[in-house]
């Protein structure tokens, strides 16, 4: 309450306790205990306005780590991004939109669209497909191989937003952005590579097709005016053939398995008798080499072993007979006479 009000008021104030004897309907004031009565300051009144605005209109935005800011001044961009850290803005005129620099992962499969991230705050920063800097997921990509037959193709791209131009994409993009650049580029380079080859050579040129694809992507994104996006992988990760297709390859591959199954039998027989006719020769050979040493006296010498042997084995065995047969065509024949008599007894028994 101003000060001249209040000394009007006191005026005013009776003089006894008991304001039912005042004719004029006098009254107490309350008393304000946070105020003494004295003028604000000036300095307090701009402080407290300053706080409000503050409140209000917040003209401060923090730009995180992994991020950069874009301010937009009268709907113009700034070329310049902000980096991370707390920057100040004129309201109503001026506008920081914070944008997502990490990498993403985009990736194509036959699962059901879904898609994990942040979401950007302002309508120039915001997907509408509701992801940024995240992980989102597409439908495989449907191509027509070289005989028109349908190739489903399953992809995996990871890529981020160059930081230093991101102002200059977001300006000429707009918030799809990932739609018109990465998407629309990947879908381009898969169809053109792929419909090169037949469905039948696909899995065998997979390590080829692979790296033709990256190398187009990355070259057809970096081609693009301020290199907008950085291509981090491109990784191809499966290849789903019409149902026609596979069970040909299958059958293909059951052929191949059978021919290399008989060619290593036939490899085999073929070592085996190889082996058994150079251990025939080997013998012959060896049988030529004994019977050109052979002579009679040699001969005749092993016959006195052969006797020698045969003397001793009848100390053993007193009952045995020898036939000898001189001169080697018939071999010496030994008779246990004893065993024989044995069995002739057990026999009768």
């Amino acid at each position: 309450m101003p000060a001249d009000m209040n000394d009007y008021f006191k005026k005013k104030k009776p003089e006894s306790g008991n304001s039912s004897n005042n004719n004029n309907g006098g009254f107490n004031l309350p008393q304000n205990p946070f105020w003494d009565g004295k003028q604000i300051p000036v300095w307090a009144i701009v402080a407290g306005a300053l706080i409000v605005l503050l409140v209000l209109f917040r003209p401060f935005t923090v730009i995180n780590s992994g991020e950069v800011g874009i301010k937009v001044t009268f709907g113009k961009f700034s070329p310049e991004p902000l980096n991370p850290g707390l920057h100040f803005y004129i309201p109503m005129f001026e506008q920081i939109i914070p944008v997502n620099t990490k990498i993403r992962l985009i990736t194509y499969s036959d699962k059901e669209t879904s898609s994990v991230g942040e979401n950007m705050a302002t309508k120039y920063g915001s997907s509408s497909d509701g992801f940024e800097g995240g992980v989102k997921i597409n439908p495989s990509i449907q191509v027509l191989d070289k005989r028109g037959l349908t190739v489903a193709i399953d992809i995996a791209v990871q890529y981020q937003l160059r930081a230093a131009t991101a102002p200059e994409t977001i300006e000429k993009w707009g918030s799809s952005w990932e739609e018109k650049i990465i998407n629309s580029k990947v879908r381009e380079v898969v169809r053109d590579v792929v419909g090169q080859y037949p469905a039948e050579q696909l899995p065998e040129m997979r390590n080829e097709i692979a790296k033709s694809i990256q190398a187009k992507i990355t070259a057809k994104i970096d081609s693009l005016q301020g290199a907008p996006v950085l291509i981090s992988s491109v990784e191809l990760r499966n290849i789903d053939l019409p149902v026609k297709i596979k069970d040909q390859i299958e059958r293909v591959q059951i052929a191949k398995q059978e021919v290399t199954i008989a060619e290593q039998q036939k490899e085999q027989a073929k070592q085996l008798a190889d082996k058994i006719t150079i251990e025939a020769e080997a013998q012959a050979n060896a049988n030529k080499v004994i019977a050109s040493s052979l002579s009679p006296q040699l001969v005749q010498m092993e016959q006195i072993k052969v006797q020698g042997k045969f003397n001793e084995a009848l100390k053993e065995n007193k009952n045995a007979q020898i036939f000898l047969t001189p001169g080697g065509a018939v071999p010496n024949i030994w008779v246990d006479m004893k065993n024989n008599k044995q069995q002739q007894i057990s026999t009768q028994q």
